[in-house]
């Protein structure tokens, strides 16, 4: 087996990596995308647990704030395919076409296609090199090793079984991880990924975990990734608790400069995993300047409960 150096996982993380050492060793490949001038969205991810034997994925479209489409398996029998060069699981199929750059999604149902293609605007940023985190911080020690994150442009096709066919060409997200992927040290976590219309796009998230708080912290200012040296978040949630009502984060990159933007919520869905939930959201964001943005916004929240992070 190959050292597992942080080069070699970055440099393969789009294809098979094994470790038996970790019982949870973990590979993922998620992605999501607004299209604002048909209203319609979606959110998709396959995890993969080698040595528990499990794979588990989703895929949600949705159109004017109602789902279009939903299909969440979070507990099916283990593949050994991955992205490079492809993987299927429950109809859904991931497919990287240029290494780390160019990426396919495709839905395959009796009722139901899709086929949307995510390419790279800039090259992705890994969260954890970049925010500086090592030695003892949780998210690195216990939830990824290397994770590569980019906005992309988003083109392709959906087809309902009514006949429609909704045309996407507008933005969206995509990550890459690989590590050991143990929730039961995570109480609480809230993410923003939003990408602006100015070429902004950022990467705050705020874990709460048993050993303290711990973040992934990155921004790309339209040329390159910069670390965000300190992150704030004021979460106003419904009254469930759990959905984010409005959000509102000021993010300090390296140079010193302040990036403050709020954000309501679009579309919500809940995805059960165990002893585990999450939240996805698809907001709308607002820098201070008044720039529009789209993207995820996402809670994390450990049962039995003990807590929103409020």
């Amino acid at each position: 087996m190959a050292e597992l150096s942080n080069e070699y996982l970055a440099e393969n993380i789009e294809r098979y990596i094994p470790n038996p050492d970790i019982y949870k060793w973990n590979q993922s490949f998620y992605f999501n995308f607004y299209d604002r001038h048909k209203k319609t969205g979606g959110f998709f991810r396959i995890g993969i647990l080698e040595n528990v034997g499990e794979v588990n994925c989703f895929a949600i479209f949705f159109r004017d704030g109602k789902p279009l489409f939903t299909r969440v398996n979070m507990n099916l029998p283990y593949t050994d395919q991955r992205l490079d060069p492809g993987i299927t699981v429950a109809g859904m199929t991931m497919k990287s076409t240029k290494s780390q750059q160019t990426a396919i999604v495709k839905i395959e149902t009796d009722d139901f296609n899709a086929e949307l293609e995510w390419d790279l605007i800039h090259p992705m940023g890994d969260s954890i090199a970049l925010s500086k985190n090592e030695g003892e911080d949780a998210i690195a020690k216990e939830l990824t090793y290397v994770h590569p994150e980019g906005f992309c442009n988003v083109v392709g096709d959906i087809h309902l079984r009514t006949g429609e066919t909704i045309s996407i060409n507008d933005k969206g997200f995509r990550d890459l991880s690989v590590g050991p992927r143990n929730w039961t040290g995570l109480i609480h976590y809230r993410l923003a990924w939003p990408i602006f219309d100015n070429g902004v796009g950022c990467v705050a998230v705020h874990g709460i975990t048993t050993q303290g708080d711990s973040y992934q912290k990155i921004l790309h200012d339209g040329e390159r990734w910069l670390t965000l040296e300190k992150v704030e978040e004021t979460i106003t949630y419904e009254d469930d608790d759990i959905g984010f009502k409005h959000v509102h984060w000021k993010v300090w990159d390296e140079n010193g400069k302040l990036w403050e933007f709020t954000g309501t919520p679009l579309f919500r869905w809940q995805f059960p995993y165990d002893s585990f939930m999450f939240v996805e959201q698809m907001m709308e964001y607002t820098l201070a300047d008044g720039t529009k943005g789209y993207g995820m916004g996402e809670g994390g929240f450990s049962f039995p409960w003990q807590g929103n992070g409020n």
